[in-house]
């Protein structure tokens, strides 16, 4: 079987692509990121979605980006905006350099495994405008992987799986459940508390909601108030 590193949140994008990396016959060692963010449940989660779907390996690598500050998810200064998803402009949630951080790690971790497949959960359909999940950035993070490694110089060439990228929230879930995920595992919350449960408000929990009414599939998420 081949290696792939599999970037892991604990979130519903994430899981799916797991189930996508595992039925696709690859042996996935799932990467989660403690990155400072307030919603460390997605952390607990993740460790349950690679039990579930048969992660060969689960590590989880911190680096605290609270350190910088800078958005929503990482600065307790700054409040999580629970009006309704933004449509122009880039939100607080927007983490700096996130998205690159945590595929470097991927990167890392995959030529140490000597494996040349690294998949990630990027969508830039249902999603909250962040410049780094646009197919454009995904393609320059693949030439950069192949650019910068030992292992690409030496003829072992990297490939960037973005399987969701162009997916809806409600494809996702219809693929997911067709894969056999528990979304009922997942949390994608952006102020979950330390049960796991969701607040129902954030652009995250109103994607997500929204996406498994469009799927047509009863949502087992946990809130801890009543959805908006």
């Amino acid at each position: 079987m081949p290696k792939a590193v599999v970037l892991l949140s604990g979130g519903l994008d994430s899981a799916t692509v797991l189930a996508l990396a595992v039925r696709q016959g690859y042996a996935c060692h799932a990467l989660s990121v403690d990155y400072g963010q307030r919603h460390r449940a997605e952390l607990q989660a993740a460790a349950r979605v690679a039990r579930a779907l048969g992660a060969q390996e689960h590590k989880t690598v911190g680096i605290d980006l609270s350190a910088f500050g800078g958005s929503a998810l990482t600065d307790a200064n700054i409040a999580v905006p629970t009006q309704g998803v933004q449509k122009d402009g880039i939100p607080v949630t927007y983490v700096p350099a996130r998205n690159t951080i945590m595929l470097s790690l991927g990167l890392a971790w995959a030529e140490v495994l000597g494996a040349q497949d690294l998949f990630f959960g990027a969508n830039a359909v249902d999603y909250s405008g962040y410049p780094d999940c646009r197919p454009e950035y995904m393609r320059a993070f693949e030439r950069l992987a192949n650019l910068a490694t030992k292992a690409a110089v030496e003829g072992r060439r990297l490939a960037l799986h973005t399987p969701i990228i162009a997916m809806s929230k409600a494809q996702i879930i219809e693929q997911g459940v067709k894969l056999g995920v528990d979304y009922g595992l997942t949390v994608s919350c952006y102020q979950a508390d330390g049960q796991g449960r969701a607040c129902g408000a954030c652009d995250s929990c109103r994607l997500r909601r929204a996406g498994f009414k469009a799927a047509g599939v009863a949502d087992p998420t946990r809130y801890f108030s009543a959805p908006r």
